[in-house]
């Protein structure tokens, strides 16, 4: 998530007030407050029908793989050493990838997706310990298919699909494509889940509801939190699947993933919630743990992990 939010992260939270000079002068001399972070708790390794996790998959928006590998991001992922490692807008061609990532040896399966007609935008991958039964790459939609979005790995009891979801774009430029998109996002996900269940992870770009994101009254009419936005989420549980930190953690707040650069927004933890596993409500009983790993640094995003037993 880049554009059309940055001006009301913080706006919306105070930080530009106007008022009497009388009330700028007790603003002045009262103490700023501390900002509310978030405590990432200890993991869980079991499932509540008592079984062990033995799948683990993190997810992140790295925001540009090139610089993210110069931040020494694949040394956090040494250290977390997820069973498969989806990322999102890597912004790069296959030819462009760097020899950090491409001879990983912890994973010998990779594949990548990138946007055809744009060098430098959008694109996933996703690394994997254990070779999938089958890849494919996109939706089948070449409208939505040629920007680089979506890889799919079917596995021997489920689909794994990582996708990095349209911004909405500043002044909502795109939002109509992104209802469209949402429309037949949502149908390409459905007719999976008839064959086999599935865990949807990625920037989705959208913070349901208003405990996801620092800022809600702000940020109304702002990419990612539009009605329209919400909605096209809602839609997304309607049809049978799970949002799983909040099946977990209902009403844990300031649990955020996406940090604007601007305004020492990060740490203020003034941010949103904007990447998710998603799971089939057939894969709820063996959900071990929903993370979000809010101290790892090297994008604008933190990744997230999930603790499952499939």
């Amino acid at each position: 998530m880049k554009r059309g939010k940055k001006t009301d992260d913080t706006s919306a939270d105070g930080e530009n007030d106007t008022g009497s000079a009388s009330a700028k002068k007790a603003k002045k001399s009262k103490e700023p407050e501390a900002p509310v972070l978030y405590e990432d708790p200890p993991d869980k390794m079991t499932s509540k029908d008592g079984r062990s996790a033995n799948m683990k998959i993190t997810s992140w928006n790295v925001d540009g793989l090139r610089a993210w590998v110069k931040k020494n991001g694949l040394d956090w992922v040494r250290e977390e050493a997820p069973d498969v490692l989806c990322l999102q807008e890597t912004k790069c061609s296959e030819k462009a990838l760097p020899a950090e990532i491409t001879s990983m040896p912890e994973y010998p399966h990779k594949y990548w997706a990138a946007s055809n007609d744009k060098e430098g935008y959008s694109g996933v991958a996703m690394l994997c310990k254990t070779e999938p039964l089958k890849v494919t790459y996109g939706i089948g939609k070449e409208e939505h298919d040629k920007e680089g979005r979506v890889i799919t790995a079917e596995f021997p009891n489920f689909y794994l699909v990582t996708a990095y979801v349209p911004n909405a774009s500043r002044g909502l430029v795109r939002l109509d494509y992104r209802k469209t998109w949402d429309i037949d996002f949502r149908a390409y996900l459905s007719e999976l889940d008839i064959q086999k269940p599935l865990v949807l992870c990625g920037d989705l770009n959208v913070a349901h509801q208003e405990i996801d994101l620092k800022n809600p009254k702000g940020n109304k009419k702002n990419a990612g939190f539009t009605p329209e936005e919400r909605e096209g989420f809602s839609q997304l549980l309607a049809a049978g699947f799970v949002d799983s930190f909040r099946e977990l953690y209902p009403e844990r707040a300031n649990a955020y993933t996406f940090w604007t650069y601007m305004m020492n927004s990060r740490s203020k933890n003034v941010g949103w919630r904007l990447d998710y596993f998603l799971l089939s409500s057939s894969l709820l009983p063996g959900l071990c743990d929903s993370k979000i790993r809010n101290k790892a640094m090297g994008s604008d995003h933190c990744p997230i992990t999930l603790h499952i037993a499939v």
